[in-house]
Formats: structure tokens, sequence, C-alpha cells
């Protein structure tokens, strides 16, 4: 494998990291957690998971050299959620493809997936704030693996209380 294969591999296993812990972050929110605002002018969950996908959709469209942005108002909670997979499945599945990349891997890491990997964080976070939190987790011990990027992810987890 030479050093650009290992280099895609090792952003396929980032988006099925950024499934794993996005998808814990999303799952089971409360109802009315979507529309929750820290602060005047913040952003709520359901505008950080909109552009979430707007991040993913933007990076495919660098992967096929064909860079374009949209801002996307937010669709329902459980709309975005399925939005979100689907952005992921849809970016992964090129990189696991043998198409080139328009753009180098550390560029495609540095900016939409890295920026998603941050705003799932921010959900987590206002998940504990609006008082719905989920269990810390030793994510090092997690079952993800390269081309898992959809809604079902391992179901092993070594949560903390």
């Amino acid at each position: 494998m030479s050093s650009s294969d290992d280099k895609r591999e090792l952003l396929r296993h980032t988006v099925a990291t950024l499934a794993y812990r996005g998808g814990k972050a999303v799952t089971g929110a409360p109802p009315e957690f979507k529309d929750f605002r820290i602060a005047e002018g913040s952003r709520t969950p359901g505008e950080i998971l909109a552009h979430i996908g707007d991040l993913l959709d933007w990076a495919l469209s660098i992967a096929v050299g064909k860079q374009t942005w949209h801002n996307s108002t937010p669709l329902p909670w459980e709309v975005e959620t399925a939005r979100f997979f689907a952005a992921l499945e849809a970016f992964d599945s090129y990189l696991a493809s043998d198409q080139p990349l328009g753009s180098p891997v550390e560029k495609l890491f540095q900016g939409p997936i890295a920026d998603a990997l941050t705003h799932v964080g921010q959900i987590t976070m206002l998940r504990r704030i609006a008082g719905g939190p989920i269990k810390g987790e030793n994510y090092y011990r997690a079952e993800i693996e390269s081309g898992r990027v959809g809604a079902d992810q391992s179901s092993r987890r070594v949560e903390f209380d």
C-alpha cells in the first residue's frame, strides 16, 4: 500500500470515528433539544447538525474536484440525523473508490472533517447543558471500523458511570 493509500485509509477511519461519535451525540436527544439555544446569537443543535451535513457535502464536492458550498436550513432532527449518516456514507464511498481525490487528504481532514468533529463535540456539550447528557466513553477502546459510517454503530461500548 502506498503512502497516499495509507493516508486515504486513515481519513476513512477518521470519517468512521466521526460517524461513531456523531451517532452517539445525536441519538436519543430529547425532543426539545433541536431548538435549545445557550445564548443569544449562538447556534442551536439543529443548526449545528445542519452545518455538519453541509460540511460533509462540501467534503465530497472537494474530493470529486468540484468544490461547492451550500448553507442548509435545518430540517427536523430525525431528518438531519439521517442526512448526517447519508452524507458520511456518500463521502466514505468516494474515499473507498479508486477515483482520484481533487484535494490532498490533509486538506480534506484539516477543513471539513476536523470542523465536523469540533461540531459533534459542541452537540455533546450542549446535550449536557440542556439536561440530556450522553455518557462519557473510552473512545480508544471503541469498535470503530473504516467503512462503518451509517447509523448502525457498534453497541459494545466502554462508557463511564
